[in-house]
């Protein structure tokens, strides 16, 4: 699925695109982790379904990448 924002793409992914895309961890750990807030930010659709921007997931991946030790 995806949307124009500012002229460009953004592509929405459901929660179940985003689990396969963390190597296929289960629903019940991402709703976990949406309470305790460290979920990368999510979009409530009028139907009450999750979706998340694939920026979005990029940059929170990012944020959690280890760095190579100096």
């Amino acid at each position: 699925m995806t949307r124009e924002n500012r002229g460009r793409a953004v592509e929405l992914l459901t929660v179940r695109q985003v689990l396969d895309e963390l190597g296929g961890i289960s629903r019940r750990t991402f709703y976990r982790w949406r309470e305790l807030r460290i979920a990368p930010a999510c979009i409530r659709l009028p139907n009450g379904e999750l979706r998340v921007r694939r920026d979005v997931l990029n940059d929170w991946l990012e944020d959690r990448a280890e760095r190579a030790a100096s």
